[in-house]
C-alpha cells in the first residue's frame, strides 16, 4: 500500500478497557478513517489485542499489541500519576498477565469503593453493570462518569469528574500504582518499547525525572496528541531531541459518547513514525539475541 499521505494513530482504547468500540469496531473505524496502522493501547490491559489482530486480517491493517501502564513518578518530593504506553510487547507472556490480573482485582475492588462513596452523596447508580462486567474490563473513572451522565446526575463527563471524580472529590479513590521505572522495566521484559503518554500530564520541565527514566529504559515520547497545542508538540519534540527519544503520537481514543464523533484518526502521525519504532525495537532485540 502506498504509504504517502497515509496516517496511523498508536494510541486507542476499546471496551476492554475505558472505551465504547469493540476490538472489531475499532479496527472498522480505523479502516473507514484510512489509517495505515494502529495500536490497541487499553488501560492495564492486552485482553482485546487478539479480536482486533482478527478484525485486521480482514481490513489490510497493521494493529501494533499495546498498552497503557497507569504508574507514578515522584517530582518535586510528590507522587504524580504517570502512563506508560507499551508497544511491540509479547501480551501473551505469563509474567505479563499475573501483573495485570493484580491490575484488575484493584480495579475492581475500587470501583465497590466508589460506588459506596457515592452513595454517601445520595447517589445510587440503578445500571451497575459496567462493574458487574468488571472480570472482561479494566473499570476505570471514566465508566462512572458516563454512568452519572446516563442517569441523569450530571450533564457532562467533564462535570462528572468535577464534582465527584477527581482528586478530592467526594467519590474519588486513589488506583493501584506501580512506579514508572517497573513499568518500563516489565515493558522492556515483555520485549517492549516504552513510551511516555501524554506528557503534557508530566511535569515536562522536570528534566531530572526524564533523565532518570530514560536511564532506566524510557525509549520514546508521545510527542502528537488530541490534548497537546502546537506550542507543546514543539516543546516536546525538543525534549525528544535533547534526550535521544523516538517520537511517537495518537488520539486516545475512546469511541463515541452519546453523538460525539470519534477522535481517532484526528491527529495526523506519519507512517514513518511506526517505521522509527520497529527499527529500533529490532535494534533492541538484536541486543539481547
Amino acid at each position: 500500500m502506498d504509504q504517502d499521505n497515509k496516517f496511523i494513530d498508536m494510541h486507542i482504547h476499546t471496551n476492554y478497557s475505558d472505551g465504547v468500540f469493540s476490538p472489531k469496531e475499532v479496527v472498522e473505524y480505523a479502516n473507514k478513517m484510512n489509517l495505515l496502522a494502529i495500536s490497541i493501547t487499553d488501560h492495564d490491559c492486552v485482553d482485546g489485542i487478539d479480536e482486533a489482530l482478527r478484525a485486521a486480517k480482514k481490513c489490510n491493517i497493521e494493529v501494533i499489541p499495546g498498552i497503557e501502564l497507569s504508574c507514578q513518578v515522584e517530582t518535586n518530593l510528590q507522587k504524580n500519576e504517570m502512563h506508560i504506553l507499551g508497544y511491540f510487547i509479547d501480551y501473551k507472556s505469563q509474567k505479563l498477565q499475573n501483573v495485570l490480573a493484580t491490575f484488575k482485582q484493584a480495579r475492581y475492588d475500587r470501583a465497590l469503593t466508589m460506588l459506596d462513596k457515592l452513595k454517601e452523596h445520595n447517589i445510587v447508580l440503578k445500571d451497575k453493570s459496567f462493574i458487574q462486567n468488571a472480570q472482561n474490563q479494566s473499570i476505570g473513572r471514566l465508566h462512572f462518569a458516563k454512568a452519572l451522565v446516563m442517569e441523569g446526575f450530571v450533564g457532562s463527563v467533564q462535570e462528572a469528574f468535577q464534582r465527584y471524580l477527581s482528586y478530592d472529590k467526594p467519590a474519588y479513590v486513589p488506583k493501584h500504582y506501580m512506579s514508572a521505572i517497573e513499568a518500563i522495566e516489565l515493558i522492556l521484559s515483555v520485549g517492549g518499547l516504552p513510551i511516555m503518554a501524554h506528557p503534557f500530564h508530566m511535569h515536562y520541565n522536570d528534566k531530572a525525572v526524564l533523565k532518570d527514566l530514560v536511564d532506566n529504559g524510557l525509549a520514546g515520547m508521545e510527542v502528537w496528541h488530541v490534548k497537546h497545542t502546537d506550542s507543546l508538540v514543539k516543546k516536546f519534540l525538543e525534549l525528544a531531541k535533547e534526550f535521544n527519544l523516538l517520537v511517537t503520537g495518537g488520539s486516545d481514543c475512546h469511541g463515541p459518547f452519546k453523538k460525539d464523533i470519534p477522535i481517532m484518526g484526528r491527529i495526523k502521525v506519519p507512517y514513518y513514525v511506526l517505521d522509527d519504532l520497529k527499527v529500533a525495537n529490532q535494534k533492541r532485540s538484536n541486543k539481547l539475541n
